[in-house]
């Protein structure tokens, strides 16, 4: 203690004491040499200096030390290359009382990745008395007792080694007994008391010694017991062991119960005196009788207990035997068992150090852990080898000592394996093998190595015209491989022109979501369609981008009633239009056109009649508009007649308009001269029409002086044939002018007039001259063929459609002439 005190009182002496030795082998081993009980931070080494490393690149290249030992006992300062204490160190409760502690330390520096195995000698210091397991020994010896018996003593404890340890014993003076130590290579055996004089109960019935156990250090530390001896008599023979030592080998995998050994002792006595019992002596380890129990008849010692060789190869088991008699001497029978090692540890897998996370860029052969293995087994079991999956990107390679670094190789890509879980696998080269496993799980970090991509090659919107400023007209949608701050997207319209006007005008995107929004109300009739570009980019850095072509379509919504174009009123708000009362069904009074500024089915445009003085008089083509007339005119009708035109679109809700017409019936004559005067008022038809009137009234002339001289021969032929041939022919043509004109008309229900079997009505009276004007005027529309549905009058040539009816006037003027021509001449030849 004196020795301890002083070492802490003074650093310089701690200086003193401390043996620093290197021994440098090829891999780089350095050893140091301490003394136990350093105060912590006591400089141990300039291990930076001995490892030949820099001390200002120590931190930069992480350099650090680690004990096998769970516990860590020095730590480097960083700043000065010292190895120094960081915890006290108790040589005995590390090493127990083995004659060498070593403490063993690995130095890692990364950067390039080096390890050092560096040992640090632990040297002993008499910190511990000797101490006895029982301070007070009662012996009880035979008076009869021989000279020269030898009576065993408990040994004293030292926790200390080397000379540190119990070197001898001392006994107090005595005139009967001497002190006798087995001295074990200067280590001092087990003390044994020897009677030198014989004992007399009478004169001394009770002797009490001291017994002193000294230790070799300087100052010699002590311990002491009373040994109380009672001195009997009687009993004179001892029992005696067959073999003063019993060797025994035992697996250390030996079931319990198992035989060990039979001690046997031999006692001359006879009856008690002679009958032998056996137990563990008093300096029998708490181990050993958890192990093995013995049986105090028999002396048979079993095995109760679980062997391990990695925790104690030997045994040494003192067995006491000692007879029933009264004051019986005790013997000691040693037993010495040996244990044998079988592979029954598994490897172990040490992570000395370890990178959870690695970037998907990584350079091969980076270091992602160190690894030692060891094995508890002996030599011949603990040659171990290591080996990971072939088919990820990273590999083992092995060190000194028994020390693995796993390192990447290959190509590491986050957006296919973002998490590795390698399983290394470690198998010892016993029989049977063992093996075991430890996983790492290794983080592959995201560097900004995807541009974010849209979900669609391109996008195509809808959106009604009349929005509301503000609406929703779709979404974009990007997706980028990367993660976190990579992946974080951010939506822009590029700007361009449309119209000479910027697009973003037009619309805006939310930059979080991608959603596109109206930023003005569209008119379809305006702009049908237009083309932006949506840029999207992630926040990496650099940060990456991709652009999408948007295509917005306007969709029309029925929001223009139709307009009506023709005919327009001239004044006030009703067309006013006039027909010749002789009009045959089937006369085109007007064609109503309208259009409509929306498109689609919303622009399809119908016709119908919405209102009429008088429904049986007039029919409307729904899709042209074409008015025409669907029955004769009589007296009865009015000279002026109002129609209503409604034309509707086919949207939804339809919209429509209307038009107002008064149609007006001229007598005959009026209608020559209106008609005359209208043609002979036309601009471009002038000089012509005056020309096919001096035509008509040329041949109206001739044809009646023909009719004369026809008539003529008539009457010499017979006056009834020549009537009746006259007016079928004149019937049969007029029925089927009518026929023919009136194919695509709708009939209203309430129209009852008709022509069955070519009868003409009653009132219908008969003017050869009328009748052959009248057959000549219907033959004109059949001639003409009016479509009611197309609404066109066709010529002999059958080509261009006459819309206007200034030029359906001259279409009917024609077709008059020609018809007078074909009628002259066919009658003609029946004559």
């Amino acid at each position: 203690m004196v020795f301890l005190l002083n070492y802490r009182e003074s650093q310089c002496l701690v200086h003193y004491l401390i043996l620093i030795y290197l021994s440098e082998s090829g891999h780089g081993n350095i050893r140091y040499s301490i003394p136990e009980e350093l105060e912590v931070g006591a400089f141990v080494g300039d291990i930076a200096e001995d490892l030949g490393l820099d001390v200002k690149q120590l931190s930069e290249r992480m350099f650090r030390v680690a004990s096998e030992n769970k516990r860590q006992y020095l730590t480097v300062n960083l700043k000065t290359g010292a190895l120094l204490i960081k915890e006290k160190i108790d040589r005995e409760q590390l090493c127990e009382q083995g004659l060498s502690c070593v403490l063993m330390l690995e130095a890692v520096i990364e950067n390039p990745l080096k390890i050092y195995r560096i040992e640090v000698d632990i040297l002993d210091i008499n910190d511990n008395a000797p101490i006895f397991q029982r301070k007070e020994v009662n012996l009880e010896i035979s008076e009869l007792t021989p000279l020269g018996m030898i009576l065993p003593l408990q040994s004293a404890v030292d926790p200390d080694t080397g000379t540190n340890s119990v070197r001898f014993y001392q006994l107090s003076p005595n005139q009967h007994f001497t002190l006798k130590s087995q001295s074990d290579g200067g280590q001092a055996g087990i003390p044994e008391l020897e009677l030198q004089r014989n004992l007399d109960r009478e004169q001394e019935p009770n002797l009490e010694l001291t017994l002193t156990a000294f230790d070799g250090g300087n100052p010699k530390k002590f311990g002491t017991a009373q040994i109380k001896i009672t001195v009997i008599d009687v009993n004179d023979n001892a029992p005696v062991c067959e073999q003063s030592i019993y060797h025994i080998t035992i697996a250390e995998n030996t079931p319990k119960g198992t035989l060990i050994v039979k001690v046997t002792a031999v006692d001359r006595d006879e009856g008690l005196n002679g009958d032998v019992i056996y137990s563990f002596s008093d300096h029998t380890p708490d181990n050993i009788r958890e192990a093995f129990t013995l049986d105090k008849a028999t002396g048979e010692i079993r095995l109760t207990g679980i062997v391990d060789f990695e925790e104690s190869d030997r045994y040494h088991i003192s067995v006491q035997a000692k007879d029933r008699g009264p004051h019986s001497v005790a013997v000691y029978c040693n037993v010495l068992v040996t244990v044998t090692d079988i592979n029954d540890n598994s490897p172990e897998i040490i992570m000395t150090t370890t990178s959870s996370t690695i970037p998907e860029n990584a350079s091969p052969d980076t270091a992602v852990a160190v690894l030692r293995i060891t094995d508890r087994d002996s030599q011949n079991t603990a040659e171990v080898s290591c080996v990971i999956r072939r088919d990820i990107p990273f590999k083992l390679t092995n060190s000194v000592n028994n020390y693995y670094t796993l390192v990447t190789q290959g190509l590491i890509d986050r957006e296919m394996v973002s998490e590795y879980n390698i399983i290394i696998i470690c198998k010892d080269a016993g029989s049977p093998p063992l093996s075991t496993s430890k996983a790492i799980k290794v983080q592959v970090s995201d560097i900004n190595d995807n541009a974010p991509r849209f979900t669609q090659p391109s996008f195509t919107m809808h959106i009604t015209e009349n929005n509301v400023i503000g609406a929703s007209i779709g979404s974009v949608s990007a997706i980028d491989p990367d993660s976190n701050q990579n992946a974080e997207l951010s939506y822009s319209i590029l700007e361009s022109l449309m119209d000479n006007v910027p697009v973003s005008t037009f619309i805006s995107i939310n930059a979080v979501n991608g959603v596109i929004f109206a930023r003005q109300s569209f008119d379809f009739e305006q702009i049908t369609s237009f083309e932006v570009h949506v840029k999207v980019t992630d926040a990496g850095s650099p940060p990456l981008s991709s652009n999408v072509t948007v295509n917005v379509i306007v969709v029309d919504q029925n929001d223009n009633a139709p307009v009506i174009v023709s005919p327009l009123p001239v004044e006030g708000t009703a067309v006013e239009e006039t027909i010749p009362r002789s009009a045959d069904p089937g006369y085109l009074v007007t064609k109503v056109t309208a259009t409509d500024a929306d498109s689609g089915t919303n622009a399809k445009l119908s016709y119908q009649l919405h209102l009429s003085s008088d429904e049986s008089l007039f029919t409307v083509a729904q899709e042209t508009g074409e008015i025409w007339t669907i029955r004769h005119f009589t007296r009865k009708d009015s000279h002026r007649t109002k129609i209503v035109i409604l034309v509707r679109d086919n949207g939804k809700p339809s919209l429509s308009s209307t038009l107002t017409i008064n149609v007006s019936l001229q007598d005959d004559t009026t209608e020559i001269v209106s008609n005359t005067g209208s043609l002979g008022t036309t601009g471009a038809w002038k000089s012509d029409l005056k020309f096919y009137l001096m035509i008509l009234f040329g041949t109206t002339s001739f044809i009646l002086l023909l009719a004369i001289v026809f008539l003529g021969i008539k009457v010499c032929r017979g006056r009834n044939e020549v009537i009746k041939d006259f007016c079928c022919f004149s019937r049969r043509n007029s029925l089927h002018g009518i026929q023919r004109a009136s194919v695509n008309l709708q009939i209203p229900p309430k129209y009852t007039q008709s022509y069955d079997n070519a009868n003409l009505p009653q009132q219908f009276r008969y003017d050869p001259v009328m009748n052959d004007l009248l057959f000549l005027k219907l033959h004109d529309s059949a001639a003409s063929m009016i479509d009611v549905k197309t609404g066109t009058c066709v010529a002999a040539e059958h080509k261009k459609a006459l819309i206007s009816r200034s030029k359906d006037t001259d279409c009917k003027v024609r077709v008059v002439f020609l018809n007078i021509s074909w009628a002259f001449k066919k009658e003609k030849n029946r004559c």
